[in-house]
């Protein structure tokens, strides 16, 4: 997608913090951190979010929980715990329209989220 933050993360255009890089997906640090970890993935490519996703899509998701878990432990939060959420359009808090899984830890994470 031309105009798509995410995108252009991706590509190179716009530097970020990087955790982890292969050709299927791109982890990086957010730049408004809400835990003390706070990972965004990414796939490579334009998928807009979870909504969007299609059956051949099923091994992209499976790639990117897998790349959430092994950051988790690189991190130091698997063993206490961590969360991984999506947002999906404007109500469900997606701010850039490009899928992502925000890997977030190093805190208690409390219930509801807000």
């Amino acid at each position: 997608m031309e105009n798509c933050l995410f995108c252009k993360i991706a590509a190179g255009e716009i530097p970020s913090r990087k955790a982890y890089e292969d050709e299927i997906v791109l982890a990086f640090h957010d730049i408004a951190p809400q835990a003390p970890v706070h990972v965004l993935i990414i796939p490579q490519r334009h998928i807009m979010d979870a909504y969007h996703l299609e059956k051949g899509d099923a091994a992209l998701l499976f790639h990117m929980f897998e790349v959430a878990n092994k950051l988790a432990a690189e991190l130091g939060i698997a063993e206490k715990g961590f969360r991984i959420v999506t947002n999906i359009g404007e109500d469900g808090g997606q701010s850039v329209p490009h899928l992502h899984l925000h890997l977030l830890g190093g805190r208690s994470l409390q219930w509801p989220p807000g």
